[in-house]
């Protein structure tokens, strides 16, 4: 639960007392995934939302064609899940799975509105949250319909960089809109890898 609440202490100005650490650990629940174990299938709803401790995650949808569009990558101290599926209870267009093996923290809505009220600091850190998802999400959006694929791979590497470690040519090819030819030229003609 450290991890959680190094998190909450990192995103938040107010400090955690010992009843919000032990009012979070009462609403937040452990789970394991093994590697390729879904955390939702599409066409499920989405009842948690997940805190990573350990592990990497992979949102995506298959067109229909049969590809995988990547939508999301996720690891530690990432947060995963279908926002529209978990707030509406609407079935999900998505699947989530472990690309690795994975430990979460999973808490589902009704219990983070009431840890919302009862930790001053969950409603900080949840308003930073969707703040920063707003963002990035504003930021993939423009990259995706007025980038060049060169700079949509520079944007990527520059903002995260760690994925790259954890995460397949392939995988980032989609994640960044392009074909897993298309990013391997992009990087063999510059120096980013």
């Amino acid at each position: 639960m450290e991890s959680l609440f190094n998190y909450i202490r990192k995103h938040s100005s107010v400090l955690l007392s010992d009843d919000d650490c032990t009012a979070i650990k009462s609403h937040f629940s452990f789970r394991r995934l093994r590697k390729r174990q879904y955390f939702l299938q599409e066409g499920g709803v989405c009842k948690h939302f997940a805190f990573i401790v350990k592990g990497a995650l992979r949102q995506y949808y298959v067109d229909e064609k049969g590809v995988e569009r990547f939508v999301q990558l996720a690891i530690e101290n990432w947060w995963v899940g279908d926002r529209e599926s978990w707030v509406t209870l609407a079935p999900s267009r998505y699947t989530i799975d472990a690309w690795e093996d994975s430990e979460l923290f999973v808490i589902t809505n009704s219990d983070l509105l009431k840890l919302i009220k009862l930790v001053p600091s969950i409603m900080e850190v949840m308003r930073k949250m969707d703040e920063r998802n707003n963002i990035a999400t504003q930021k993939r959006i423009t990259s995706s319909i007025s980038y060049t694929s060169e700079r949509r791979y520079a944007d990527f590497v520059s903002e995260y960089p760690e994925l790259l470690q954890r995460f397949p040519q392939h995988v980032i090819a989609s994640y960044i809109g392009v074909t897993k030819d298309t990013l391997s030229r992009i990087r063999k003609q510059t120096s980013i890898k």
